[in-house]
């Protein structure tokens, strides 16, 4: 064995790993973007305007839906619109960011790292982007819709203080020393966040397509109330695992204010899928009505009251719900035989059955 071979060898002996990676993600800025944070958010709201103003509400709702859309209220419409601009934009978010957010947040990548091999986009440039988009969406949707939870109004306004301060004190690292781990933990967040809530958007959707159809709507909605739920308990695990792993990294106000902010998220997605499990439950209470319903309508044409009265010709008039007819009683020896008579009241036939 030539030991100069292994004397002359240059070895990088690399750090244990403690835990997942994201615990040895350096303490660094996120992208060259993070200045422009501002311009971005701006220039995505005005293309969300422009997409909802002259594309959606211009032409291609109507075109798709016809009356169903048209024939909507003001304030269905607008929860109509923005269910497709919200479940859009998560998918989108999906396709773009899914990659670099695996790659940083639980693979070898730091936000510096190239973007599909790209020399000049990084990872943390597609992450800053996608994170005003999900911001950018949350804020069109707090001016937009007439009428909305407050829940969802709390869970909408920490989405947008808590992402763009994550950003704001990545600008300055000398101070804020936790400042990239907590942007990871806000990827984390956010990608729950658009997983487990777009199928709802999509059920809400089809809701109002489908009105009627309520064995569809009864799974549909079940569906959804396991999705949001299953995606809570999920993200719960996971957020508090990686912020555990970190703990000798956060500072005295993240190790407080952090899990106070993962209470209110989750509380919101809670109430997202117990308001699920109720249009669940009106769902299955509507099939059930309908149900009673046909069994006592096929009860009651299974039942014909006659009356007998005898009139001056020595006729009987039979009389059920629907038409007064009028019967020989006169005796005859030719049995039972069939006649066509004439309803008094809609001149419609009915086959009527004389014996003698």
């Amino acid at each position: 064995m030539d030991t100069s071979v292994i004397s002359n060898t240059n070895f990088t002996i690399l750090p244990r790993r403690r835990g997942p990676h994201v615990v040895d993600i350096p303490l660094e800025s996120i992208s060259r973007l993070a200045p422009f944070s501002c311009l971005i958010l701006s220039i995505i709201c005005v293309i969300y305007f422009l997409v909802r103003f002259y594309i959606l509400e211009g032409f291609l709702l109507k075109m798709v839906y016809g009356k169903i859309y048209t024939d909507m209220s003001d304030k269905t419409r607008r929860g109509f619109v923005n269910h497709h601009i919200a479940g859009t934009i998560k998918i989108l978010i999906l396709i773009i960011a899914a990659y670099p957010f695996i790659d940083v947040a639980f693979v070898n990548a730091t936000f510096h790292s190239p973007f599909a091999g790209s020399k000049i986009v990084t990872q943390g440039d597609v992450l800053i982007v996608v994170a005003q988009m999900l911001i950018a969406m949350y804020i069109f949707e707090l001016f937009y819709r007439t009428t909305i939870s407050p829940v969802s109004v709390g869970h909408h306004i920490g989405t947008i203080l808590i992402g763009e301060s994550a950003i704001a004190i990545s600008l300055s690292l000398a101070a804020e020393k936790d400042a990239t781990i907590e942007f990871v933990l806000c990827t984390v967040w956010g990608a729950f966040d658009i997983i487990s809530e777009s199928f709802p958007h999509i059920s809400i959707i089809l809701y109002r397509i489908y009105p009627e159809s309520h064995r569809f709507l009864k799974s549909l909605f079940q569906t959804a109330m396991i999705t949001t739920l299953t995606g809570t308990t999920a993200e719960t695990i996971l957020v508090m695992y990686l912020f555990g792993s970190l703990w000798n990294r956060w500072t005295l106000a993240f190790k407080i204010t952090t899990p106070m902010l993962h209470i209110l998220f989750m509380s919101c997605q809670l109430w997202g899928s117990y308001n699920f499990y109720r249009m669940y439950k009106r769902q299955e209470h509507l099939i059930s009505m309908n149900e009673n319903n046909k069994d006592d309508v096929e009860q009651q044409r299974g039942q014909v009251k006659l009356t007998g009265v005898k009139d001056a010709s020595n006729h009987l008039l039979a009389v059920n719900q629907d038409s007064l007819y009028t019967i020989s009683r006169e005796p005859s020896r030719e049995g039972c035989r069939e006649l066509l008579g004439q309803a008094s009241r809609d001149n419609s036939q009915t086959r009527l059955a004389v014996c003698s």
